[in-house]
């Protein structure tokens, strides 16, 4: 009679206590924090290479959908955004040109309107001229400060733009190939439902954010052109597609989209009249926006709570700037959609979503219910 082997020792986890974990936790965010800052001009670039992507994938899946060769269908997809972004830039272009030709009258009615300042806030507050000179000496230093870190940051930009194209164009030609890497690395298997399932929701969450801050910024567009032509401020098509384009910036941006109409319309006008009307309306746009639009245009396609929002868009404006504001709210809604389905982070997924614990387990359930093997319940 044959004994049989002895059952294999059963693999026991490692449960580490609190006071380890926590620690370990925070220097591995303090580490991935720590390599973004100091690798941001090489990760960003890939980063906004695979939005674009996603956000041109339909494109790419309707071209081979009609026959289209696979290199042709890549390469008029990549084209078709180039040069969507191109229109774009070209008309603000061709605005701004001939907003440079009234460039000396606005000279002469600034600086008619800056003699006037200070010879009022001389009358009420006694700065004398010298005073004010050095105030005007000080803030001209920030300015120029601020405007090499401008150029700077347009530099910057100016080479991403060049390489994300090229980064499009090959994150399309090797998909699969990284589609298998990460199903691989992940679960260890060639194919495995639970990372397709994470890889397409990220993508759907992307695409959905993405199509709505379109959206958003048209709306937002059409509303300043509006106004501002209701007030008769000149270069009204171009001030409000940048105020819409600002306004994708949280916090910053608004402020500037409000500050060149309100400039514009201070130079040009008489009277104090025009630029609170334009504060009025931009406030009222604004309003409607933040109370209106993101909620049920924007936020309702990626669920995050507002805490963890706001303060991922400061952390990827300390470790980015400007690109880093605009990634963070995309990669938060993928990390999420990670810690939904792993089982040690869900925790985390409940603390940086907007759903309330009742929400989330009876989608959890009807997950649960629907999902392939499930067995069929009694009516």
């Amino acid at each position: 009679m044959t004994t049989l082997p002895p059952d294999p020792t059963p693999t026991t986890e490692l449960r580490l206590p609190l006071t380890v974990k926590a620690p370990l936790i925070l220097l591995g965010l303090a580490l991935l924090v720590l390599t973004l800052h100091l690798a941001s001009d090489l990760i960003f670039p890939l980063l906004f290479a695979a939005i674009f992507a996603i956000m041109l994938h339909p494109v790419e899946r309707w071209l081979l959908r009609h026959r289209v060769p696979p290199l042709l269908a890549i390469g008029l997809t990549v084209v078709l955004g180039v040069a969507s972004l191109l229109g774009l830039f070209y008309f603000i272009y061709h605005q701004a040109l001939s907003l440079s030709s009234e460039l000396p009258v606005f000279k002469t009615k600034l600086l008619a309107t800056t003699g006037q300042l200070t010879q009022w806030l001389n009358e009420r507050f006694g700065l004398t001229n010298q005073k004010l000179l050095s105030y005007a000496n000080e803030a001209s230093s920030r300015a120029a400060g601020l405007l090499g870190g401008t150029l700077t940051a347009v530099s910057g930009l100016v080479v991403m733009a060049t390489l994300i194209p090229v980064y499009i164009f090959l994150l399309f030609l090797y998909q699969q190939r990284l589609v298998e890497f990460l199903t691989q690395v992940f679960s260890g298997k060639r194919r495995d439902g639970r990372v397709g399932e994470v890889l397409r929701e990220s993508k759907a969450a992307i695409q959905s954010y993405m199509i709505g801050l379109l959206i958003e910024g048209s709306i937002v567009a059409v509303l300043n052109v509006a106004g501002l032509l209701a007030l008769g401020v000149p270069y009204a098509l171009l001030l409000g597609v940048l105020g819409a384009l600002f306004n994708f910036i949280p916090y910053v941006g608004g402020l500037v989209a409000i500050a060149l109409p309100v400039l514009m319309a201070f130079v040009t006008k008489d009277g104090y009249g025009y630029p609170l009307g334009v504060v009025g309306i931009y406030v009222a746009i604004q309003f409607i926006d933040n109370h209106f639009l993101i909620p049920r245009i924007v936020a309702s396609k990626i669920k995050v709570n507002a805490l963890v929002a706001i303060v991922g868009v400061l952390v990827g404006n300390a470790i980015g700037g400007v690109a880093g504001m605009f990634l963070a709210l995309p990669i938060i809604a993928i990390v999420k959609i990670v810690c939904d389905r792993i089982e040690d982070l869900k925790p985390w997924g409940l603390l940086l979503g907007d759903e309330e614990p009742t929400q989330r387990r009876r989608r959890a359930a009807a997950a649960t219910a629907t999902a392939p093997g499930a067995e069929a319940r009694p009516a």
